[in-house]
């Protein structure tokens, strides 16, 4: 009996014309002047012959709005409140409500974060992204994301929580729905620049859903400059800490390989306090690189600050990667390997990432209803404070792991 479609390793092959349900959508253009866009279904609903543009939008608007209830509050952080909520003709159907603060500050009275993720939440659909189901305004001018509900919390939180076990097959099936995810963004030129374990929400179905494109951007055009200083810092890549301007789905790719290493080892797969002992901490694994392993690294605006005098080092042993991370066995390791390759040229990407033979080997990626998985209102609320963040912002207790930095003067 072959897989079943969500853990099969490449449900549309890359190069294949996506499903009806995967296609992308139009631009939210209205979202920069606050009108929101319904779905289709609604909009011949709330069409008035001889009524005026701004009119029809509001109608069309209350339409939205109308559907939805709110509920009890998950999270708030600066940017956004995060209310659990329901269709109002099925509270059995849950929602998740992220209403937008407008701050006269912001262009828009919106942070530039928002504006990135409602427009990549609107273009990009996939089985493993989250899913923007509505958008809509409310009286106080604030905007409103209407967000499946995704009960079992934070991917972060499952590996950590040693009371659930877990094997191998486990971590293949969940791997899986990361690249399929990280392949779908990458087809359609979108970076996310801040993929990490607890950006990758549960579904109440056991599904891993893909969020918070605040640092998202497009690499359509391979000769734009972009900012080295994204990335939470344990899955940054060593070329962003070597300052890298010019990159591409790579970035990515190593902080897939950081979140597949940590479900395999059920720990932060490097750890550091500063960007300065991160780097020497990937080093220590992958070894000192140099012009003849990793051609163009000189080259990097922080080369000489950083490593031109660091002494040689040999990358660790194969016994190590299998003291360390048992559970996915040579195949599972090759693959890591694969995704952390210190020079982004050689780096797997993701379509690679999904044609690896780690994926046929055994064990079968476990069923996705027989995966374990947290619940219950901690796991929800786990939920709502993810999605209460935005773009920099994090939790204080998080504050010590994370260091990134945006330069607000573009999307960069």
């Amino acid at each position: 009996m072959g897989m079943s479609p969500a853990l099969s390793p490449r449900p549309n092959p890359p190069g294949s014309n996506a499903p009806a349900n995967a296609a992308k959508a139009k631009p939210l253009v209205h979202l920069l002047n606050h009108k929101t866009v319904p779905s289709p279904s609604l909009t011949s609903a709330a069409t008035t012959p001889g009524g005026s543009d701004e009119g029809l939008a509001e109608e069309m608007n209350d339409v939205v709005k109308n559907q939805f209830v709110f509920g009890s509050r998950l999270g708030e952080g600066t940017y956004a409140t995060v209310y659990r909520g329901h269709y109002r003709d099925d509270p059995s159907k849950l929602v998740a409500i992220k209403k937008m603060k407008k701050n006269t500050e912001w262009q828009d009275g919106i942070n530039l974060d928002s504006l990135r993720e409602m427009k990549y939440l609107a273009e990009l659909h996939h089985p493993h992204v989250i899913n923007l189901i509505a958008v809509f305004t409310t009286k106080d001018e604030n905007i409103n994301l209407v967000l499946e509900h995704l009960p079992r919390g934070e991917l972060q939180d499952l590996w950590q929580d040693k009371s659930i076990a877990y094997g191998g097959a486990d971590v293949k099936a969940w791997s899986n729905m990361i690249c399929q995810a990280v392949w779908w963004i990458h087809e359609n030129f979108v970076l996310h620049r801040d993929i990490k374990s607890n950006n990758i929400l549960i579904a109440a179905d056991n599904s891993l859903k893909l969020a918070d494109f605040g640092l998202a951007r497009s690499f359509a055009n391979p000769e734009a400059d972009m900012t080295y200083n994204v990335i939470t810092r344990f899955y940054r890549p060593p070329e962003l800490f070597l300052g890298s301007s010019h990159y591409g789905g790579c970035v990515d790719v190593w902080s897939v390989g950081c979140v597949i290493a940590e479900l395999a080892c059920r720990e932060f797969f490097f750890w550091s306090n500063t960007d300065l002992e991160h780097l020497v901490k990937i080093c220590d694994v992958f070894g000192v690189p140099t012009e003849a392993d990793w051609p163009g690294i000189s080259k990097l605006r922080f080369w000489k600050e950083q490593l031109e005098n660091s002494p040689p080092k040999r990358p660790v042993p194969m016994s190590w990667w299998r003291n360390r991370m048992p559970l996915i066995g040579d195949a599972g390791i090759d693959l890591v390997k694969g995704l952390l390759a210190m020079d982004p040229v050689k780096r797997l990407d993701a379509k690679q990432a999904l044609e690896h033979h780690y994926w046929t080997a055994a064990p079968k990626p476990q069923k996705r209803e027989n995966l374990p998985a947290k619940g219950g209102k901690a796991a929800e609320k786990a939920m709502g404070e993810q999605l209460k963040r935005v773009g920099p912002e994090a939790d204080e207790e998080k504050m010590s792991k994370i260091a990134r930095k945006l330069d607000f003067g573009a999307m960069r």
